[in-house]
């Protein structure tokens, strides 16, 4: 198989909604009360910290890129 480069924006928003999910579940077997205004800002903030995070990731490896490229160009 294949390696792929690992992308933490994308771990991040898997683990959000993976946790928005567990509540929903949770509220549905009537294990807590889970209020739809706690869940919705937290998957919002979730998703743009992933956003954010993709975004630097993306950054930090096209410098990387860019410098080896410059090097092997001298």
């Amino acid at each position: 198989m294949r390696r792929h480069e690992f992308q933490p924006g994308r771990l991040i928003a898997g683990l959000v909604l993976l946790l928005a999910g567990v509540l929903y579940l949770v509220e549905t077997t009537g294990e807590a009360d889970v209020p739809w205004y706690a869940v919705i800002p937290m998957t919002a903030g979730g998703l743009t910290l992933a956003a954010l995070v993709g975004l630097v990731t993306y950054a930090v490896r096209r410098d990387r890129r860019d410098r080896i490229s410059e090097s092997n160009d001298r």
